[in-house]
């Protein structure tokens, strides 16, 4: 029987965004995804934007995604360690995966050490230089005031009108891009500050929607993990080295990488 020995990370699935179809069928790929690291598995890392919408009612949470859950159920029942980041996305998680998966829900960022290698971990939203107004508004949708007031909208309202700006969002219609030269990155402006005070081997982060594994000095490396609408990519950690991996990727696209 395999060791469970391996870190798995991954980002920005998006799940809801493009429609009920092209959500369904990205549901179907992240399951057999999921299935395929239940048996070496020890921590699994989902970095943010796991959802294009999330609101936790006080009784209510929107529907779907019911095989996801389930596969994460099974994951966890079976002793994974699983954790689930806030992004910009799905910032309003509060209880309910961990009442339901004994998830870990984290808001912003997570340093861990594992095997002697130290991590940051960031969904990657806000950091970094500028955007301040991004920053601001963050601020005000994660306060406890803003988030009583949208519980005030009843569901049919409130999931309704984020539903629709998922169907239409800038992702589930975007093609792929090609990722910029690291220098241009504004997160990696964020990791060189960061290693300024502090020593990481790995700054991985979501967020950004392109699969980059980028050398900051001769010892750390800043890890996105792109998405899945487009490019289906994460992280594995076996205790040695840390891999960005693509899933069920086209022979002739893994070529031209």
């Amino acid at each position: 029987m395999p060791t469970r020995n391996k870190l798995y990370f991954a980002s920005d699935f998006h799940l809801g965004t493009g429609g009920y179809a092209a959500s369904r069928e990205r549901e179907d790929r992240i399951v057999r995804w999921l299935d395929s690291i239940k048996a070496d598995a020890a921590e699994l890392f989902l970095m943010g934007d796991v959802f294009d919408f999330w609101y936790e009612y006080k009784a209510v949470v929107p529907k779907g995604y019911i095989r996801f859950l389930g596969k994460l159920a099974e994951l966890t029942d079976a002793g994974v360690k699983l954790y689930l980041f806030k992004g910009n996305h799905d910032m309003w998680m509060f209880d309910y995966f961990k009442n339901e998966l004994g998830a870990t829900i984290i808001s912003d960022e997570l340093t861990i050490e594992r095997h002697g290698k130290k991590l940051f971990l960031h969904h990657g939203d806000g950091l970094g230089p500028g955007d301040n107004f991004y920053k601001l508004l963050k601020n005000f949708f994660r306060s406890g005031f803003c988030q009583w007031l949208f519980a005030r909208v009843h569901p049919n309202l409130g999931v309704g009108i984020a539903n629709y700006w998922s169907t239409n969002s800038r992702l589930s219609n975007q093609k792929k891009e090609i990722p910029k030269p690291g220098e241009q990155e504004w997160l990696v402006s964020f990791c060189r500050e960061e290693l300024k005070t502090n020593y990481y081997d790995f700054l991985i982060f979501g967020h950004r929607h392109l699969p980059l594994d980028i050398p900051l000095n001769a010892d750390s490396r800043y890890i996105n993990l792109g998405e899945w609408v487009n490019y289906y990519t994460y992280a594995v950690f076996d205790g040695h080295e840390l891999k960005l991996e693509y899933f069920e990727k086209p022979v002739s696209e893994g070529q031209n990488r």
